[in-house]
């Protein structure tokens, strides 16, 4: 029974270790790798939770150690990410600029530990989100680094450094601001009650489809519009 309730936090620490591997991979420029292990570090962070509700394993301890998890594998990781895109954006240019403005990419990290502690105490958030939820932030930024590595149209724009910054700034600031958000915790397949998360699926696998591995730039501003739409109706 002691080894049962110490799954979840296994799981957890699952999640903290592959936001270890991805930062590594981001900090040598391998971007396609540390996409993937923050991926992986994402699907962790759900069956942690899930384990913890099926064998009613909650405890103090793995609430805090999912906190400090998430802050590595969706705060340090894509800022890693963010701060290398940057770093070979400038290229060989030197001076101020060039040389310190990568670390503006380090911002994710501040308000990611922000949100983080913010969702630890707002009782508000106990069945949907009040900003953008770390692990969507992180599956958002992450695509840029794909598109890095891609062969796509618009590459150089897309990942030009000034863009990058005005993202990470944006993208920072939707982790704390007060816009109510769905969860995808699903309690039952039915369709009553998961009208929203069922067309926001449905939506996402035609952007998977359309986009394959960049669809992920598509998907977390969907995941944003229609928790705005939602939230409209709901309080029209």
């Amino acid at each position: 029974m002691s080894i049962i309730r110490h799954i979840p936090n296994g799981i957890t620490s699952l999640n903290l270790f592959s936001g270890c591997v991805a930062i590594v991979a981001a900090f040598n420029g391998q971007f396609q790798v540390a996409a993937g292990f923050i991926v992986l570090a994402a699907i962790f962070d759900f069956f942690d939770g899930l384990a913890a509700r099926a064998l009613k394993a909650y405890s103090d301890i793995g609430k805090e150690l999912d906190s400090l998890a998430d802050m590595v594998s969706f705060g340090v990781a894509p800022s890693v990410i963010f701060f290398k895109l940057i770093q070979v954006g400038f290229g060989f240019e030197t001076g101020f600029v060039a040389t310190y403005l990568p670390y503006a990419a380090f911002i994710i990290a501040v308000f990611s530990a922000l949100r983080l502690a913010k969702f630890n105490i707002d009782t508000r958030q106990t069945t949907s989100f009040i900003g953008l939820p770390t692990p969507a932030n992180a599956l958002f930024l992450l695509s840029f680094g794909l598109y890095f590595e891609s062969n796509l149209p618009y590459k150089e724009m897309v990942t030009n450094p000034w863009v990058l910054i005005v993202v990470a700034a944006i993208f920072s600031w939707m982790l704390v601001a007060e816009i109510p958000m769905f969860a995808m915790k699903i309690k039952s397949i039915k369709l009553k009650g998961n009208e929203v998360r069922y067309i926001f699926l449905a939506l996402s696998v035609v952007l998977i489809v359309l986009l394959q591995q960049m669809a992920l730039l598509g998907i977390i501003p969907l995941y944003i519009l229609v928790s705005i739409l939602t939230q409209k109706k709901q309080t029209a």
